[in-house]
C-alpha cells in the first residue's frame, strides 16, 4: 500500500498504481466529475496517471489555476485534431496554454485561414469533444519518436526532438490525433463544453523573422456555454475600456513614428493625471520619512558591472553610448544611482531605516512584437523607492511597504489582488541568481513571514525572483476582472556588498544593509493604462484633467459663466467654459463623451438665482446649487481623492 496525503493533511492508504482520479472517486463521484488534473509532489499530472509511490496529492479542478491551463492545453490538442481532420497534411509546431485560452503555431502550406475556416473548425471541435475521446500518455524512445514524425514528414516535431532527452519523452493520443507533448492533459474531450477561436495571426517559426510564418490560430473554451458567454461578454465590455483607444479619444498620450516606438508622449491631459498621482505619492512617501532624490539618465557601464545587471539584463537594455573612451548605458534602473547616493555620506545605525524615493525615468529595449499601449513601452517613469535597513529592521519596513499598496488600493477603489511571492530556483544559482543558497533560503523565509503575519494574500512562484533577492509582484483586478502587474517589492542582500554599502553599528562595527526595492505605484504608463480601463475613462474628479465643464445656454449668460469659471479656477479647480454657439444638448453630450465628472448648466433661472444647474458624469441632472454649495463638496471629493 502507498500513502497518499490530502491538502488537509489526511492520509489515505491505496494499492501502488492508483490514479488522482481514482483518489477521487474513492472520495466522491460528484468530486471526480470535476477533477481536470492533480498536483502530485508539486507537479501537475494527468489525473489518471499511476502514482506508484508515496506522494501528496491536490485535486486541480476548473477553479485552479494549473487546473485552467490543463483544460486550455487539452483544448489547443482538441483544435489541433479538428484542423488535421479538415487539412490533411498540415504540420503543427507548439501549441500551449495561456492565461486565458490557448493557440496553436501551424504550417499549412499555401492555405489561407478565413473567419469561415474558424466557424467550421468550431463546429469540427464540438463534433470531436462530445466523443469523449481519452487523452492517452505514452511514453515513448527518442528514435521510435524521431521514426514517427520522420514518416510525417514533420520537420516542426523533428526540431522540437533534437533538444529533448531520452526516456523523457512522451506522445498524447486523443481520438485520431497523436502529438508530441509532455502534457498533462484532463481526463477526455467530453469535458469541453463551449468553444470560440477567437483570432487568426502570424507568427514567424521560433519568433525569427528569418524562417517561414506560420499560422496561430487563438482559442478559448469553458466547461459551460454560459461561462463562455460571461467572458465574451466581459471582451465587449474590454474593448470599450481599452486604454489605447480611450488614450486618444480623452487626450492623454500619443505617440510618433519619429520619435520611436514605445516611447510615449504625454498631452496636457495625460501630463495632469501624472501630476496628480506624484502628488498622491510625495505625500504618501513624506509621511513615512522617505527623502526625495533624482539622478541623471544614464551611467558609466561600470556601475551596472557593479551592480551586476550587466550581463544579466544586457538584452533589455539600450546599447551603449561611447564618449572619451568610456561607455554610458540609458538608465535602465534607479537603483544603481540610490546606492551612490547612500554611499555619498557615513552612515551609522542611526541613520537607518534610510528610505529615498524618486519618480525616476528608465529606458528599457523591450522587443518590437510585446509593445502594448501604456503597458509595455520603452521609456517608464518609475515610482521608485529604496529602503536600506538593518535585518532586524526588516520586517517592520517590508510591512509597511505593503500597507502602503493596501492604502492605494482602497484609494483607486481596487477589491481584488494577489501578492506573488516570486522565488528563485536553485538549479540556476550562479547562472540566473546570485550563488548564495542560504541567503535565498534566509531572505524568501523572512518576506513569507511578513505575508503571513500580515494576512495578505499571496502566492509563490518559483524562477520568477530578481537576481538579487526574492520580490513580491503586485497583481490587480480591474472592475471588470481583467488581471494587471502593477508594482512590486525586492528584497536585496547582494547589492549592498556589490557597493561596498556599510553603516556603523552601535558597537562600532561595520555593517551591510539589507535593501528594499519598492514601486507601489509601479510606472505612469502601466497605472494610467490600467485607471483609464478600470474607470472606463470616467477617472474620479481628483484625477480628472478636466473637472468642470460650465454650459451656458446662450451666450447672453457669459458674464455669469466667466465669474462662476474665475471663482472656480481661485480654489484650484479645473474648469472649462464651453463658448460655443451650439445647442444645449450637444453641449452635454460632446461632455459626457469626453467624461467630464462634473457639468454646470447656466441659463436665465441659474443667473437670477445666482445658483448652478449641475449634472453629474453618468447620473444626470443632480438639482441646483448656489457657487459656494458647489466648491464646497468638489473641494472636499478632490481632498478626499473619493474613487467614485
Amino acid at each position: 500500500m502507498i500513502n497518499i496525503t490530502l491538502p488537509d493533511g489526511a492520509v489515505r492508504q491505496y494499492e501502488p498504481g492508483v490514479s488522482a482520479l481514482d483518489v477521487a472517486k474513492s472520495i466522491s463521484e460528484g468530486l471526480a466529475r470535476k477533477v481536470l488534473a492533480a498536483n502530485v509532489n508539486g507537479e501537475v499530472w494527468d489525473a489518471t496517471r499511476p502514482i506508484t509511490n508515496d506522494a501528496s496529492l491536490k485535486l486541480l479542478m476548473w477553479d485552479d489555476t494549473d487546473g485552467k491551463s490543463t483544460f486550455w492545453h487539452s483544448s489547443a490538442h482538441l483544435m489541433a485534431e479538428a484542423v488535421e481532420t479538415m487539412f490533411p497534411g498540415v504540420k503543427f509546431w507548439v501549441g500551449p496554454p495561456l492565461d486565458n485560452g490557448f493557440y496553436y503555431d501551424m504550417d499549412l502550406g499555401d492555405r489561407k485561414l478565413s473567419e469561415e475556416d474558424l466557424a467550421a473548425l468550431e463546429k469540427k471541435m464540438n463534433e470531436l469533444a462530445k466523443q469523449n475521446n481519452v487523452y492517452l500518455r505514452k511514453e515513448i524512445s527518442k528514435p521510435d519518436a524521431v521514426q514517427y514524425f520522420t514518416e510525417k514528414g514533420d520537420e516542426y516535431k523533428l526540431d522540437l526532438l533534437q533538444n529533448l532527452e531520452d526516456g523523457k519523452i512522451t506522445f498524447y493520443t486523443q481520438g485520431n490525433f497523436t502529438d508530441l507533448c509532455r502534457g498533462p492533459h484532463i481526463p477526455n474531450t467530453g469535458f469541453i463544453k463551449a468553444i470560440k477561436l477567437t483570432n487568426i495571426a502570424g507568427a514567424y517559426w521560433k519568433g525569427d523573422e528569418k524562417n517561414k510564418q506560420l499560422t496561430r490560430v487563438y482559442g478559448i473554451t469553458f466547461p459551460s456555454q454560459k461561462e463562455l458567454d460571461a467572458y465574451l461578454q466581459m471582451l465587449e465590455e474590454a474593448k470599450k475600456r481599452d486604454h489605447r483607444k480611450l488614450g486618444k479619444e480623452l487626450g492623454i498620450y500619443t505617440m510618433d513614428d519619429d520619435v520611436g516606438p514605445g516611447l510615449i508622449m504625454w498631452m496636457p491631459n495625460g501630463t495632469i493625471i501624472i501630476e496628480e498621482l506624484e502628488k498622491l505619492a510625495k505625500e504618501t512617501e513624506e509621511d513615512a520619512g522617505y527623502k526625495r532624490v533624482v539622478t541623471p539618465h544614464i551611467a558609466k557601464e561600470s556601475m551596472y558591472l557593479t551592480s551586476g545587471h550587466l550581463p544579466y539584463y544586457a538584452d533589455s537594455m539600450y546599447p551603449p553610448m561611447e564618449l572619451d573612451g568610456e561607455k554610458y548605458y540609458l538608465k535602465s534602473m534607479n537603483c544603481p544611482h540610490h546606492h551612490k547616493i547612500f554611499a555619498a555620506e557615513p552612515k551609522s545605525y542611526r541613520d537607518l531605516p534610510y528610505r529615498i524615493a524618486e519618480y525616476g525615468t528608465v529606458y528599457r529595449y523591450e522587443q518590437s512584437g510585446e509593445l502594448f499601449g501604456l503597458m509595455r513601452v520603452r521609456c517608464l517613469h518609475m515610482n521608485d523607492a529604496h529602503i536600506y535597513c538593518t535585518k532586524e529592521q526588516f520586517g517592520a519596513e517590508f510591512r509597511a511597504v505593503n500597507d502602503m499598496y493596501l492604502k492605494y488600493f482602497k484609494i483607486f477603489g481596487v477589491d481584488k489582488y494577489v501578492m506573488r511571492l516570486s522565488l528563485h530556483s536553485p538549479e540556476k544559482l550562479g547562472i540566473k541568481y546570485v550563488n548564495e543558497p542560504e541567503l535565498w533560503k534566509e531572505t524568501e523565509e523572512m518576506v513569507r513571514n511578513v505575508l503571513i503575519s500580515s494576512n495578505i494574500p499571496y502566492v509563490e512562484v518559483q524562477d520568477e525572483a530578481a537576481f538579487y533577492g526574492p520580490k513580491i509582484d503586485v497583481q490587480i483586478y480591474s472592475v471588470i476582472g481583467r488581471e494587471f502587474t502593477l508594482a512590486t517589492n525586492q528584497v536585496d542582500f547582494s547589492q549592498g556588498r556589490s557597493f561596498k554599502l556599510e553603516y556603523t553599528t552601535q558597537d562600532n562595527k561595520s555593517e551591510t544593509p539589507l535593501i528594499i526595492h519598492r514601486a507601489p505605484l509601479g510606472t505612469h504608463e502601466r497605472f494610467i493604462g490600467f485607471l483609464l480601463e478600470h474607470y472606463a475613462g470616467k477617472l474620479p474628479v481628483w484625477l480628472a484633467p478636466l473637472q468642470v465643464k460650465i454650459l451656458p445656454i446662450s451666450d447672453k449668460f457669459m458674464d455669469y459663466a466667466n465669474d462662476v469659471r474665475k471663482r472656480l479656477r481661485s480654489v484650484g479647480i479645473r474648469v472649462e467654459i464651453d463658448d460655443r454657439s451650439e445647442k444645449i444638448g450637444k453641449k452635454i453630450r460632446e461632455a459626457e463623451l469626453s467624461r467630464v465628472p462634473y457639468m454646470l448648466v447656466l441659463g436665465e433661472k441659474e443667473v437670477n438665482e445666482n445658483k448652478l444647474s449641475i449634472r453629474r458624469q453618468g447620473k444626470g441632472d443632480t438639482g441646483t446649487q448656489t457657487v459656494d454649495e458647489f466648491i464646497g463638496i468638489i473641494t472636499a471629493e478632490i481632498k478626499n481623492r473619493s474613487a467614485e
